[in-house]
């Protein structure tokens, strides 16, 4: 015979089931008419369930009017306080200090370049180009470039950008090639 025949005498060959002794069947008859007869024992815990939220918190749920319980650190805390309800005492629930946060002092907000720039042509009388703003904010510690190899180009694009966009309401004026000064 071939590997390929023996196989499948193998699976169509049937099985035989092993049949039960008489003195099984019978001590499992008694068994059954014995549980029927004793009353099921309920878990007095039945009309609860535990459930846990999205932050890891466990709560006790009633099953009937769905009033919460908790919440519980601990599945087993959860099942102590479920015991405790089904029992009808109020789960105990130890007060536990209240974290504290950590109250942090706002930063003071910094002056942006462009910001900073409009103060120091508000104050000059003359109008500078960006260069010359730039060294002025320096000195004056209003801003200082944060290692930018070009901050007075930036600056000079911010300062054009604004002049378009808010037109009239811009704070620069325009007074001559690369020069401004504050709007009056």
């Amino acid at each position: 015979m071939s590997k390929k025949s023996t196989k499948t005498a193998k699976a169509t060959k049937p099985k035989t089931k092993a049949k039960a002794r008489p003195e099984q069947t019978t001590q499992a008859a008694e068994a059954a008419t014995a549980e029927q007869a004793a009353p099921v024992a309920t878990t007095p815990t039945a009309g609860f369930q535990i459930k846990k939220d999205a932050k890891g918190r466990f709560w006790v749920v009633a099953k009937d009017s769905g009033q919460e319980h908790g919440p519980f650190d601990t599945k087993k805390e959860a099942s102590d306080g479920k015991a405790a309800l089904a029992s009808g005492t109020a789960p105990s629930t130890e007060a536990k200090p209240a974290k504290t946060k950590k109250v942090k002092e706002p930063k003071p907000k910094k002056v942006s370049a462009i910001d900073a720039a409009a103060q120091v042509l508000a104050a000059s009388k003359e109008p500078m180009n960006c260069m010359a703003l730039v060294e002025a904010m320096a000195t004056q510690g209003l801003w200082s470039s944060p290692g930018g190899a070009t901050p007075h180009a930036t600056l000079y694009s911010a300062i054009i950008r604004e002049i378009a966009n808010k037109g009239a309401e811009s704070r620069f004026v325009k007074k001559d090639r690369g020069m401004f000064a504050a709007k009056a």
